[in-house]
Order: structure tokens, then sequence, then C-alpha cells
């Protein structure tokens, strides 16, 4: 099999971004776990609440694949870059599973999907040129705050939206384990002046996307 170019690699990202932008990404097999259950009527507020939820989850994923395709891009080991493809594909479940959520509570993925893919690409690119070690460790930091998001999230749903709690109690162990994944992997523990940037630069995502 011919060795992709970074020219190759390259295309393949911006393929990548267009299809987790404006839909055709490539998912697992895995069945929806909502679609086991029926649906629960909401108020429109109730609607409104869980709608903003799902769309800070769905903006998660989207950063989560900029981010696995920034580090596959610059990572120096050929396992390491699989490891990070293998990754992206597993969070395409997530990213179609609050998709299709949203549509459900009649509302939209976020306006400013395109920004956050953009700045998280440009993290997981940096990652990735500074030493596999450290991407990794990254992908374990980020999964690690996204699993406390998930947690706050899952207590903020209204009790009877239960399609989406099991989307997001889904994401959750799949979450945990891309963390152990990474670090099993090599990762390295992050500085703490590294976790607090991403702990901040988490909070203004949630904080506007969740209105845009």
């Amino acid at each position: 099999m011919r060795q992709l170019s970074m020219a190759d690699r390259a295309i393949l990202v911006a393929d990548n971004t267009l299809k987790t932008l404006f839909g055709g990404y490539q998912t697992t097999s895995r069945h929806n776990p909502a679609d086991d259950l029926d649906s629960q009527e909401l108020t429109p507020e109730q609607a409104k609440h869980s709608a903003g939820l799902m769309r800070i989850n769905h903006c998660g994923e989207v950063c989560a694949q900029a981010l696995y395709q920034g580090q596959a891009l610059t990572a120096r080991l050929p396992e390491v870059r699989d490891k990070m493809e293998q990754a992206a594909i597993e969070e395409n479940d997530h990213l179609d599973w609050c998709a299709t959520r949203l549509q459900q509570l009649d509302s939209h993925t976020s306006l400013l999907n395109p920004l956050w893919y953009a700045s998280s690409f440009a993290i997981g690119a940096f990652a990735g040129a500074i030493g596999d070690k450290w991407s990794l460790g990254f992908v374990a930091e980020t999964e690690h705050q996204v699993v406390r998001h998930l947690e706050d999230h899952l207590q903020k749903l209204p009790p009877q939206d239960s399609q989406s709690r099991v989307i997001l109690e889904q994401m959750k162990v799949d979450e945990l384990a891309h963390a152990t994944t990474a670090l099993a992997a090599g990762g390295a523990e992050l500085p703490l002046p590294v976790k607090g940037m991403m702990t901040l630069m988490s909070k203004v995502m949630t904080s506007t996307v969740y209105y845009v």
C-alpha cells in the first residue's frame, strides 16, 4: 500500500472537514441508543433547554473531530496517527446521534461550528507537532473534560428526556475509553496551565453554543 504523503493527508483532512461541518461523515455500524426509546412529551421550555445542551455536545464532537484530524496530520508515529483516525471515526457516531436528536427537538446545530472546528484543528496540529506523548496526553485530558461536561448535562436534562439521556450516557462510556487508550499508548500528563487554558476555552464554547 502506498505511503500517504503530507499532501495526501491534507486532502483527506479537507474532505473530513467538509463532511464534519456539512454531513456525509463516516460512522461505525453502532446502533443509536435513543432509537429503542419512545419519544416523551416535553414542554417548549424543556425542549429548548435540551436542545441547548445537545447543541453543546454536538459542537464538542465537531471540536473532537478537528482535534483528532489535526493531530493525525502532524503525528510522527504511524501507530499514533492510526489511533487518532480510528478515534475520529468512533466520535462520528456521537456527532450523528447529537445531530439526529437536535432535529427531533426541532432545533439546529451551532452556527459557530466552523469557528470552533478551525480553532480545535490548530490546537490538535500543534499538539501533534510537539510530540506524540503530548498529543496523546492532550487527547486524554480533552476526553476527561468532556466526561465532566457530560456528567453535568446529565444532571441538567429534563427528567423525561430519556432519548437525550441515553445518548449522553453512551458518549460518556466512549470518551472514558478513548482517554484510557490515549494514556495507555504513552500519553503524558499535561501541565496545569495547559489544563486551565483548555478549561477556559471550554467555558467560552459552552456559554455561547447553548444559544447560537
